[in-house]
């Protein structure tokens, strides 16, 4: 079987603080350094750009690769917009959305989201997208992320496999075994 090779698009330096302070409001990390701007710092542990959410993004897997340079730019246009309505004043040094707080970033998401704004199935796509990171490591091996102590697998409580590289479990999800291995089952638990 031929794999189909993998891509993951490049962006610019401000599509990728824009889009890490977007998953960061999604899945809160803490920060990476002292002066990181993208990341807010409002939780412990590593949040979903620690986990690879710029990485999941950028793989053409997704679909909305090619669009992030465009979903950047809308975010930080609505951010604009929300900062002069609120009276906040943006820092010139990093793109708008970079430039709020926390809980500014949170508010405006929200309004991204909101059941009727004519964008929303942007945002909440963009917003999945980063859940999935944390959550799942949709653009790693499983084992490997595991192996490699990812932050969101890790928190979930995600055993590693056993020394084969299977998933095995001991204890059965109902509390016992509902029923008996086929005879015919292979070794290694395919039908014969």
């Amino acid at each position: 079987m031929r794999r189909i090779p993998e891509r993951r698009v490049d962006i610019g330096p401000d599509t990728t603080l824009t889009l890490e302070a977007y998953a960061d409001t999604i899945v809160p990390g803490e920060k990476r350094w002292p002066g990181d701007r993208a990341i807010a710092g409002v939780s412990t542990g590593g949040g979903a750009v620690v986990c690879g959410a710029l990485d999941l993004l950028r793989w053409d897997a997704t679909g909305i690769h090619d669009g992030l340079e465009d979903l950047a730019d809308r975010v930080n246009g609505h951010t604009r917009d929300y900062a002069e309505k609120a009276g906040i004043t943006l820092d010139s040094t990093v793109p708008p959305f970079v430039s709020l707080d926390y809980d500014d970033r949170v508010r405006l998401i929200q309004e991204l989201t909101t059941p009727g704004h004519p964008e929303k199935d942007f945002w909440v796509l963009l917003s999945l997208f980063c859940n999935m990171a944390f959550d799942s490591a949709a653009h790693l091996h499983t084992a490997d992320a595991l192996a490699d102590g990812h932050p969101g697998l890790t928190a979930m409580g995600i055993t590693r496999p056993d020394t084969d590289g299977l998933w095995r479990f001991k204890d059965s999800g109902y509390g016992r075994q509902l029923a008996q291995t086929h005879p015919d089952t292979t070794p290694t638990g395919s039908p014969a």
